[in-house]
């Protein structure tokens, strides 16, 4: 047996065979052909088998994740049938007695160059369509393994360096019973596309793609941050018996769904969860969520060609509010950049992009596509109780500059008489420091706040919430952190409005108790950890944790503030 310990990402564990996705080497060596014909066979043979696996994958995405998300693997095929790429392929292996590998690689890097030197937006996006479809070409003509998490039929434990949140969402948690990377934290997108998934993962572990070998048994504890490798049969029963208890504890926790989220001495707040994709709301409901307290907009323009439309994007946020009847949903505004990266939308290479060009900066400087966005939202608002969120909101200017854009276009529908709710409560992310400073100034004009703790710890602690080197730094306990959400509390709660928080901190049970005595309204979270949360908060008194809370606030570090709260709630552990 040996134990590796990473950054607990999802809880839970998962017993299986380790999936290792690397990118494969597709490199080779014979440039020419001595017969044309057969490597004319061996081309078109491998074209047919990328069409077969493109069709498998289309089909996978639009049951998992829905049509829209499927399309990037239509355009996908329609590019394996057009005559004007496959053709000069053709040509250069019966012209030119190249071998079908060294035409591909040549025909292929000449259309890309071509695209990327193109104004167009769009047109600079099909090079990157174009070298996917022909590295799976390329794999196919070399009889290498090309993985495709979609095409996974067994139950795996995948093991990567990284994994993206498009390939996250990919996963088929049927098959895929958790992941394991080099790099990443709690917050990193993979990792909350885990929790949304309820699948164990642990990251940060910096080398595990070099220690476990592909089809090699592996065990992680999700809830620990622990993998176990050379796993002995002694160990392996052990963690049978965990996931047996783990298995009892949300059966015991399923008996709460129903139930309202109350204190041991009956004060009431409410849970909600996060989503990404319109198919996230139906784990919220079964885990006896009261709403949607983050609806994350960018899943809809990651993973595709182009830009949704506006009725696609309609008919998504359509979909969500109908699905929750008359439980809020609060949709968060197109929240790109830093590590959430979209193609064709041409976002700039940037130093440090998580201090750049992203969410409502780019959205206001963008302004067409953002009122497409918010037309898209506003004509949904009949379906449902929709709440509208800015991200990134640094100053009043952006605010007030947003919600601008918002009732000019709320004005444009009813000038076309379409009708639109009344009454749409419209907030932000506080995840900035000057804004939760300012948060006096902020509460006069907003209906309602969302701390954003995943970035407020990040930028209050200069830590990148990413790097694996300086997660000591993320320290959601920190009492700097708690005085910030405090203070923003307090601030709404004078000009009579309410707040949220829907970063992951929301669901943490050693945060609970403080954010509960500290007076926070709705707590947000990954769909998983709402009913553990509804029973952590049972056990506990509001009018105690309010003195907790007191204390904390006068404390020094992280690590204090953790002991003391593990003292005065041992039963939440």
């Amino acid at each position: 047996m040996k134990q590796i310990q990473g950054i607990a990402a999802s809880n839970g564990i998962a017993i299986a065979k380790a999936y290792q996705l690397n990118e494969p080497e597709l490199t080779y060596k014979n440039k020419h052909t001595e017969n044309p014909e057969q490597d004319l066979e061996r081309l078109i043979k491998a074209l047919n088998i990328s069409k077969e696996d493109l069709d498998k994958i289309r089909e996978h995405t639009e049951q998992a994740l829905g049509k829209e998300h499927a399309e990037i693997f239509s355009a996908h095929l329609l590019i394996l049938n057009d005559p004007e790429y496959i053709n000069p392929i053709k040509d250069k292996i019966n012209k030119e007695m190249a071998s079908a590998e060294a035409a591909l690689e040549s025909v292929t890097n000449m259309f890309v160059d071509i695209f990327k030197n193109m104004d167009n937006a769009y047109m600079r996006e099909r090079a990157a369509d174009l070298q996917d479809v022909a590295k799976r070409v390329m794999a196919h003509l070399l009889n290498i393994p090309l993985p495709d998490l979609a095409l996974i039929d067994e139950e795996v434990i995948i093991v990567a360096h990284d994994l993206t949140p498009s390939d996250t969402a990919q996963l088929n948690r049927k098959y895929v019973k958790g992941f394991i990377t080099d790099v990443g934290g709690r917050t990193s997108h993979s990792a909350i596309m885990a929790r949304s998934l309820e699948i164990p993962a642990v990251v940060g572990t910096k080398n595990i793609t070099s220690t476990v070998k592909q089809g090699e048994p592996v065990i992680i504890d999700g809830t620990e941050g622990k993998i176990i490798t050379q796993v002995d049969e002694e160990t392996k029963n052990i963690y049978q018996q965990k996931l047996k208890d783990f298995k009892k504890q949300q059966q015991l926790w399923v008996k709460l769904k129903d139930e309202p989220t109350r204190t041991k001495d009956k004060i009431q707040v409410e849970l909600s969860g996060n989503i990404g994709t319109p198919r996230d709301v139906g784990s919220v409901l079964e885990n006896g969520g009261e709403g949607i307290g983050l609806y994350r907009t960018e899943f809809l323009f990651m993973g595709q060609a182009e830009m949704p439309t506006e009725d696609m994007q309609f008919e998504a946020y359509k979909s969500v509010l109908e699905m929750m009847e008359d439980k809020p949903v609060i949709v968060r505004t197109l929240d790109i950049g830093g590590d959430k990266e979209v193609d064709y939308l041409d976002l700039p290479k940037e130093i440090n992009p998580f201090l750049g060009f992203r969410a409502i900066r780019f959205c206001l400087a963008n302004e067409a596509m953002f009122r497409t966005q918010l037309r898209a939202l506003l004509r949904s608002s009949i379906h449902g109780n929709l709440k509208i969120m800015f991200p990134m909101v640094a100053t009043l200017e952006e605010f007030r500059q947003a919600k601008q854009l918002l009732l000019e276009e709320k004005e444009n529908l009813q000038k076309e008489e379409i009708d639109v709710a009344d009454n749409i409560e419209v907030g932000i992310m506080v995840e900035i420091p000057s804004t939760a400073i300012l948060a006096n100034q902020f509460a006069k004009e907003v209906d309602f706040f969302s701390i954003g703790t995943n970035d407020l710890i990040q930028y209050t602690m200069a830590a990148d919430r990413m790097n694996e080197h300086v997660s000591y730094l993320y320290q959601p306990y920190h009492p700097a952190i708690l005085n910030l959400v405090h203070q923003v509390i307090q601030a709404a709660h004078r000009e009579g409005k309410w707040v949220g928080m829907c970063g992951e901190m929301a669901g943490d049970p050693v945060a609970i108790p403080i954010l509960l005595g500290l007076g926070l309204d709705e707590f947000s979270m990954s769909a998983s950890s709402i009913l553990p949360a509804r029973s952590q908060i049972s056990t506990l008194s509001k009018q105690e944790m309010e003195e907790l809370a007191r204390t904390v606030l006068k404390m020094g570090t992280a690590e204090e503030v953790k002991k003391l709260v593990k003292e005065k709630t041992p039963r939440s552990f």
